[in-house]
């Protein structure tokens, strides 16, 4: 049995919109135009609009119906205050999609990307290939300079499958780049010890996906630093960072040196600041900060850290102004951390904070 076709789209408060009526059923609107294709009818039209659209909805209708009388509209009111709020946008809509009864057994869903604001559109596409509409997108366009008279008011049309697996010279690529990204990871050097490639496979993917912390943990010379720096460059390299890769070992900070150092400090804040000092996590905005021997860090410094990294807020040593920094962290230590935790050497919340991946 064949399905039938259903296509949900938005009013387009200005391609659809084409004046008399006798001369708008002569020219290209996308609406109206996707129910005319010859080859690809249209059982029913989901017209979503706003309520104050519902007489434009209702003239819509009314000539879909002259046109393409096998076609059933919809008109399906939504509420978006703001049309170019992208929250708001994709908030209507995600409610729509969730609200909808899709009965996938009987009918195939088509997503028209063509009309609405610009916000309406990638909010469309971002929802189809999450798979909240089980559908594939839908494109029309009005015809070419040389198309004749009666072919003006049904345009064209292209279908966008989002399946990208089906695209093998594009999953090739994908691969490609995604092994020299590991290669890169592991300083181009091939292994077959089968954890180590799972791992660095694992921080590939992780890496370029996420910026939440990272925990890198194992024995003094093990390589923390190196792969910090790494994962650093690949970032970079995909244009994910605006700041530099700022790196300093904790066990080098002791007492009023650890906060000025990490945080900044001000002029006067203790004896011998006689200039104020920025401070490593100012440094790292937009990059990368990389904390080596974490564990080291008192109990103070490790709370002002912890703030830092959840509000990107802190405070400099001697200040009562705060400073803004929004940094990626990457930590390393060869302390086993639960321990660290258990014996209160370390804030059991800032390591669940650092401990994401």
């Amino acid at each position: 049995m064949k399905k039938r076709r259903v296509v949900i789209g938005v009013l387009g408060t200005v391609m659809d919109k084409r004046g008399k009526r006798a001369n708008r059923l002569r020219k290209w609107r996308p609406t109206v135009a996707l129910c005319l294709q010859p080859d690809l009818p249209v059982d029913r039209l989901e017209l979503l609009h706003q309520p104050q659209d519902r007489g434009m909805a209702e003239q819509i209708t009314e000539d879909i119906s002259q046109l393409s009388p096998h076609t059933t509209v919809r008109a399906c009111p939504v509420t978006i205050a703001d049309p170019w709020d992208f929250e708001e946008v994709y908030a209507a809509f995600l409610d729509f999609a969730t609200h909808y009864q899709f009965d996938t057994e009987h009918e195939e869903y088509l997503v028209h990307i063509t009309t609405g604001t610009h916000v309406a559109q990638i909010c469309w596409f971002l929802l189809t290939e999450a798979r909240y509409l089980p559908a594939s997108l839908i494109q029309t366009g009005p015809a070419s300079r040389e198309a004749p008279e009666e072919a003006v008011p049904v345009g064209r049309y292209s279908i966008i499958d989002l399946d990208l697996s089906r695209y093998a010279t594009l999953t090739s690529r994908f691969q490609r780049e995604q092994q020299e990204s590991v290669s890169f990871l592991k300083a181009g050097i091939d292994t077959r010890n089968a954890t180590f490639n799972a791992l660095i496979d694992q921080i590939e993917r992780v890496a370029l996906r996420s910026t939440a912390p990272l925990l890198l943990t194992g024995p003094t010379g093990a390589g923390k630093s190196f792969l910090a720096n790494r994962i650093y460059q690949l970032k970079q390299s995909r244009h994910q960072l605006s700041g530099r890769l700022v790196a300093v070992n904790c066990a080098t900070l002791r007492g009023d040196n650890a906060m000025s150092t990490l945080f900044g400090h001000v002029k006067g804040a203790f004896t011998g600041a006689v200039a104020a000092r920025a401070g490593l996590l100012r440094e790292a905005d937009g990059g990368v900060l990389f904390l080596d021997e974490i564990a080291e860090l008192g109990l103070d410094e490790q709370a002002m850290l912890l703030k830092a990294i959840e509000e990107k807020t802190f405070f400099p040593f001697g200040s009562d102004k705060e400073v803004r920094s929004d940094f990626q962290l990457i930590a390393g230590t060869h302390r086993d951390m639960r321990q660290w935790v258990a014996e209160g050497r370390f804030r059991e919340d800032l390591y669940a904070r650092i401990n994401m991946w």
